[in-house]
């Protein structure tokens, strides 16, 4: 027949087990679930956001969507990125960093912003919850198709810097 002592020991027990589950999520690391499925993939007119296609015939892609009020220079959402290195997930920080509804890039005329971010969840080894980086999203006009996408980050996380461009990204920045 179980005693106090036996109850409280299993409690302590059960205690540190639950802890110890936990805390992966409590230091911010990712599991294996870690996905960029947790990101819904947004079609349509969103305010901003973007998919691609593979990077150079790998399977790495990304995507991401949020919001954006461009007369208070702000901006939110959230970002992926899944390739070779693994996937990792970002947090739009607040503040534009720059727009413009006449950029010129590829040799196209087109939108553009410059947003910060922070990795949330990473299941790169060499990319820590924690690390900030930044985007340029560029969204080319007049019924052509020159999108890109391209993410920078420092050099702990150099797997993930990747340039995403051409027919198989779909970029809504929106004009100013």
């Amino acid at each position: 027949m179980p005693t106090l002592r036996h109850t409280r020991r299993a409690g302590l027990v059960l205690a540190a087990l639950a802890v110890l589950l936990a805390l992966p999520a409590l230091t911010g690391t990712a599991g294996a679930a870690t996905s960029c499925s947790q990101v819904p993939t947004v079609y349509g007119i969103p305010p901003w956001g973007f998919h691609t296609g593979s990077y150079t015939g790998e399977s790495s892609f990304a995507k991401g969507h949020g919001n954006i009020d461009l007369g208070a220079n702000t901006v939110s959402g959230v970002m992926c990125q899944q390739d070779r290195a693994g996937t990792i997930i970002m947090a739009v920080a607040h503040h534009l960093g720059y727009h413009s509804h006449f950029a010129m890039m590829w040799g196209y005329p087109g939108n553009i912003m410059k947003i910060r971010f922070r990795v949330t969840r990473s299941t790169d080894p060499h990319c820590a919850v924690g690390t900030p980086g930044r985007a340029t999203l560029y969204a080319s006009y007049n019924g052509v198709r020159s999108d890109s996408v391209q993410f920078f980050f420092p050099a702990a996380c150099k797997d993930q810097r990747r340039l995403y461009h051409g027919s198989q990204v779909n970029n809504q920045v929106p004009p100013l």
